[in-house]
């Protein structure tokens, strides 16, 4: 059988980003509560908010050290995998990832130390500017990572000449027609992520009556945030629908198992796509629903699959129920934010086992919503690189052989599969360690700086502190 080198690649790709791409979500929000509670403990000198920033301080150190590792190798596919497309995007993707080293990556680098190592050891208000530049950094990265891969999706500002995109417009390019929409829906991702893990921390501690006061303290902050940020990011992602359906009908149609344009759509809850037929073998809907949702207007047009060649045509199956997924689980963390207002109404919610066990076990539901959202995202756009542009095809490496390929492919699983169990492992530890009793006792040898993951303070092989089973 002969190895595809074009789809190992896409595989490889798409194995590496949804790998990295678990961790800034998280880190980018986490960034931000860290500063919160700095800024707390900095005006009211409470120790539960200096406690509650070390603790999150070290789980970012880890979270964060992975993600250095897993997003290294990214950049070098662009050349081994994909040469074509980095010679064609160059002019664009060259100095925009560049931008993001000499804006965003520098200042993390300048005040990360800081924030990891400077404990006790600059002024409370220098520190808390540090976790505050950690945070804006962490944006300005976003920034422009999502300026990139925006422009893939919804390209403008350029001329094509001899097969090599040119940049006219710097400003069209950057704030591309989907950037906004996609920056936002990946902001409010970001602080989701965050609200759940601290949450589902702050309950499993609440269950074990470990640190009682300080995680009651934490809980309520993100249980306010997530009531308002879970149907805020419903609102943001209707609006992001709505450019989609605009410049990306085909994977709009995707996401529906649409396959002839039509009004009065429905919105299909369940079904079994065909892409051989073009049709769907089994369907369950809610009639002229999908109109509705999509136009505003219940006989509103939706297009159609069909409308496009076949070899233009996304993986429908794939597309079709990762957002549904992505969907469902947001519903589902909408649901749990109501949950607890009710809760909290009652006076229940700290003391609800119930209620606490869910947020244990709603931690890993922003994670998968983020990942199946970058499925739709990149499986929708399919079979483009750069929409309507450039094709996968014709963006490979072309002395890319399928064994190179199945190779490093093979390679970058053994190799991350190594990195998640080491750093869900060593996360872990630090997790069931859980706070100091006293800030005073990180002070000293322990707090020179080293490197990001010196900052956690617990040891990778010997016995857990205090560690509650």
């Amino acid at each position: 059988m002969e190895l595809d080198p074009l789809l190992l690649s896409r595989l490889q790709f798409a194995f590496v980003v949804c790998f990295h791409a678990i961790f800034p979500v998280f880190t980018i929000g986490l960034a931000s509560y860290i500063a919160v509670l700095h800024g707390l403990f900095y005006k009211t000198d409470n120790p539960a908010w200096d406690r509650l920033a070390l603790f999150w301080t070290k789980v970012f150190a880890v979270v964060f050290g992975m993600g250095v590792v897993s997003g290294i190798v990214m950049s070098f596919q662009f050349g081994t995998n994909w040469s074509n497309f980095s010679l064609a995007t160059s002019n664009f993707l060259g100095p925009v990832l560049s931008y993001e080293v000499v804006t965003a990556f520098f200042l993390e680098a300048a005040f990360l130390g800081v924030l990891l190592f400077g404990r006790h050891k600059v002024p409370e208000g220098v520190h808390l500017f540090a976790a505050l530049m950690v945070a804006v950094g962490t944006f300005i990265s976003s920034f422009w990572i999502l300026a990139a891969n925006s422009w893939m999706q919804t390209p403008a500002g350029y001329e094509l000449i001899d097969g090599r995109f040119h940049i006219t417009a710097w400003s069209e390019a950057i704030f591309n027609p989907s950037f906004w929409y996609r920056f936002a829906h990946m902001g409010m991702a970001s602080f989701l992520t965050g609200g759940f893990v601290v949450a589902g921390v702050s309950a499993w501690f609440l269950l074990r009556k470990r640190d009682v006061e300080a995680n009651k303290k934490a809980l309520s902050m993100c249980l306010w945030l997530l009531l308002f940020l879970t149907p805020a990011q419903a609102v943001i992602g209707d609006f992001h629908g709505l450019n989609t359906l605009e410049h990306q009908p085909t994977k709009v149609a995707a996401m529906e198992a649409n396959w002839e344009t039509q009004s009065n759509a429905a919105l299909l809850l369940f079904a079994l796509p065909d892409q051989d037929a073009q049709t769907n073998r089994f369907e369950i809907g809610i009639p002229s629903l999908a109109s509705l949702i999509l136009t505003h207007q219940s006989d509103g047009e939706v297009p159609g699959i069909s409308d496009v060649a076949r070899d233009e045509q996304p993986p429908v199956a794939i597309v079709f129920w990762a957002f549904r997924v992505m969907v469902g689980l947001g519903l589902l963390m909408i649901g749990v934010a109501l949950t607890g207002l009710l809760l909290r109404r009652r006076g229940r919610v700290y003391e609800s086992s119930r209620y606490l066990k869910t947020l244990v076990v709603m931690i890993g539901s922003p994670f998968l919503a983020v990942l199946a959202g970058w499925i739709v995202t990149e499986s929708g756009r399919a079979p483009w690189l750069v929409y309507g542009v450039m094709s996968h095809a014709q963006g490979l490496t072309p002395s890319l052989s399928g064994g190179m390929a199945l190779f490093t492919l093979l390679g970058y699983i053994g190799v991350y599969s190594v990195v998640f169990y080491a750093g869900i492992y060593y996360l872990t530890r630090v997790v069931r360690n859980g706070m100091l009793p006293a800030p005073e006792e990180v002070a000293g040898e322990t707090e020179r700086p080293k490197r990001p993951l010196s900052a956690a303070h617990t040891p990778f092989d010997d016995g857990l502190k205090g560690a509650n089973s």
